[in-house]
């Protein structure tokens, strides 16, 4: 498991006609799609307090990002165009999302179908735990 430490990404892209940023760190690139970075946004609103299990979100398959700025030499805040904007994306939060991209849409998807929740229709209900084996 590559820890990134004190690494910092060698370039942050917005692709904003596949709705994807792209985020590039010495040996890996990874293009993170906006609706995948929006359902597990690092913020307490979605992550919870504590151990909380994270609030399952849909409806956000066509969501844009507006804005991204800096916050200091460690992360970036990523402003939706839903209103969201409260998530810290560190750059260990962001090699984690994309290390475990593939893990976590997968559960995310069978989570969002098992609650009859769609990617399309706005309707955020219930948690879960993206760590939950099935």
């Amino acid at each position: 498991m590559t820890n990134t430490g004190d690494q910092i990404p060698t370039a942050i892209k917005l692709h904003q006609k596949s709705l994807q940023l792209e985020v590039s760190f010495p040996g890996n690139t990874y293009l993170l799609p906006y609706e995948y970075l929006r359902v597990f946004s690092p913020s307490a609103e979605v992550r919870g307090h504590g151990n909380q299990e994270m609030t399952l979100i849909g409806g956000k398959k066509n969501i844009q990002v507006t804005d991204i700025e800096a916050v200091g030499r460690y992360a970036i805040k990523l402003t939706f165009d839903d209103g969201h904007d409260s998530g810290l994306y560190t750059w260990q939060t962001l090699y984690e999302l994309g290390r475990d991209y593939q893990s976590n849409w997968q559960r995310y998807l069978k989570r969002l179908q098992a609650a009859g929740l769609s990617r399309s229709s706005d309707t955020a209900v219930g948690t879960f735990n993206p760590k939950h084996n099935d």
